[in-house]
């Protein structure tokens, strides 16, 4: 019988859940988040949605979530809009409870790994995974294996500074919200009608997204830059004005050979989950 393995994205608003098996992600479910709620509380109510997939006796369990993680000792050092889950120690409580191995990480990790494992990025050995959505995540995998850093925080060009703020700030759904006050969506159907106005925003957009790019390149020099998050479906409307922010890049044989690439899973970050899980089983066994 094809060993499962179950994924989670622990998220400021939900909590979302998939089993993997047989190299395909099932049963994905989820719930709110209580965001507010005591620490207690929140685990919980992770512990009785992880109990809900029990009948399929998985070997393991991956979790992403959007902050940092010492994944040495399995503990979320923070998690974005949950103010009572600081210094958690999730790996300790899960494992207690289920008796199983319990593997967490940043959730842009999870992202890189994921599409890795089981996406568009299964050709190369060492890539990046940039997620494009209200914010800016980033993951790093070399040889094959995911490097995480120090608390799960390698890839987190996000907060590097750029112009007057950060690439953040120019480089997700901010940018649209501070410069054109809204939504990346509802601009990119403006755009595809042919509004000028909603044309620009893209194209600027693209040109940020170039610079952050070059920046990658000068650290790692990818095969590959992989792109998920929910902009990354608008990729024809900054296309452009991005390859010709990269035309600046010193190494032109290097510009020449990278693969930038979108994704097509649309639960990355559960497929991100659960290869953290499928990883770490290679790794013991190789």
């Amino acid at each position: 019988m094809e060993k499962a393995i179950l994924g989670l994205d622990i998220g400021g608003t939900g909590i979302k859940g998939g089993i993997l098996i047989k190299g395909h992600l099932e049963d994905i479910r989820s719930i709110p988040t209580p965001a507010l709620e005591s620490k207690a509380f929140i685990l919980e109510t992770i512990a009785d949605f992880i109990a809900t997939y029990s009948h399929y006796e998985f070997v393991g369990i991956g979790i992403g979530i959007p902050g940092l993680v010492d994944t040495q000792e399995g503990i979320v050092l923070g998690l974005a809009n949950i103010p009572s889950f600081q210094h958690v120690e999730l790996r300790k409580f899960l494992t207690e409870r289920f008796s199983k191995p319990v593997f967490i990480n940043n959730d842009a990790n999870c992202f890189a790994i994921g599409v890795h494992k089981y996406g568009v990025g299964r050709p190369f050995k060492n890539l990046v995974g940039i997620t494009l959505g209200t914010g800016t995540g980033g993951g790093i995998v070399i040889n094959g294996h995911l490097y995480s850093g120090l608390f799960s925080a390698a890839g987190e060009w996000c907060s590097a500074p750029y112009l007057d703020h950060n690439y953040e700030y120019y480089c997700s759904g901010k940018f649209f919200q501070n410069f054109y006050h809204s939504k990346p969506k509802a601009l990119a159907k403006l755009a595809l009608a042919g509004d000028p106005v909603a044309i620009r925003a893209y194209e600027e957009f693209g040109s940020h997204l170039g610079e952050l790019f070059k920046m990658i390149m000068y650290s790692f020099a990818p095969e590959a830059i992989v792109l998920g998050g929910s902009i990354r479906k608008t990729y024809p409307l900054f296309k452009k004005s991005l390859f010709k922010s990269l035309e600046t890049f010193s190494y032109p044989s290097v510009l020449a050979s990278l693969k930038i690439l979108i994704s097509e899973l649309d639960e990355t970050a559960i497929h991100g989950a659960v290869a953290l899980v499928d990883v770490e089983e290679d790794m013991v066994t190789a």
